[in-house]
């Protein structure tokens, strides 16, 4: 199976032509006012238009209520809903049935009592996605560049689809395929100049350099509950 990329915080027209160019296989947008890469719905939808079925649109919200949930779903009509807050596998499922859209939840990782979680998320979330944790005074719970200690996942990826996030850039992207065996990455701030920035150059240096490193690592087999 061929490496998943995702590229996320995605928020203007030249950026997300060249994730679309080099072929990423999900490109995502971040509908939370707090982050630099938040997107209004206007814009949402116009970038939308730009990916005519080149990858799959991703919606990344925190804790949203069914009112904004809706509001970006037509704005957008993405492919997958990524809940990056702190949502219950009840709220997860409840998002599910409401919009029939397969979700991907985000569950950050710190140590591995964290994964305690995963088996209450995995039956109801069709991708679960391994970040960081934020520090405690963190204004956002994800895209602050840092990444967890990767050794943490040896032997706790459920059977289901995974995607590896958390500081990840061109020059770490091989290190981690190689400790995790993740089938997919995500990265956002790790191809930016600065927080909300997307670098054209570093879009393209991350996307070869993860497919050039999963030509010499061999991920696990990806699963879709999809």
């Amino acid at each position: 199976m061929s490496l998943l990329i995702k590229i996320c915080g995605l928020s203007t027209a030249e950026a997300l032509d060249v994730a679309l160019d080099e072929g990423a296989d999900m490109v995502g947008f971040v509908f939370f006012p707090p982050s630099p890469r938040n997107v209004s719905l206007d814009a949402a939808r116009a970038l939308g238009v730009r990916v005519t079925g080149r990858a799959k649109k991703v919606a990344l919200s925190v804790d949203a209520d069914d009112d904004l949930l809706t509001a970006m779903v037509r704005a957008l009509s993405p492919d997958f809903l990524q809940l990056h807050g702190g949502e219950s596998p009840e709220r997860v499922s409840a998002i599910k049935a409401r919009f029939k859209l397969p979700v991907i939840k985000a569950l950050a990782i710190e140590a591995k009592s964290d994964f305690a979680q995963v088996k209450n998320y995995a039956s109801v979330s069709d991708w679960i996605l391994f970040d960081a944790k934020a520090p405690a005074d963190a204004t956002r719970p994800g895209g602050l560049g840092k990444p967890f200690d990767w050794a943490l996942l040896r032997g706790a990826i459920p059977g289901g689809p995974v995607i590896l996030s958390g500081g990840l850039d061109a020059e770490n992207v091989e290190e981690a395929l190689k400790v995790t065996r993740a089938p997919a990455v995500d990265v956002s701030s790790g191809v930016e100049r600065s927080p909300g920035r997307k670098d054209p150059k570093k879009i393209r240096e991350f996307v070869r350099a993860a497919r050039q490193a999963h030509l010499r690592v061999s991920p696990c087999e990806v699963v879709s509950n999809s």
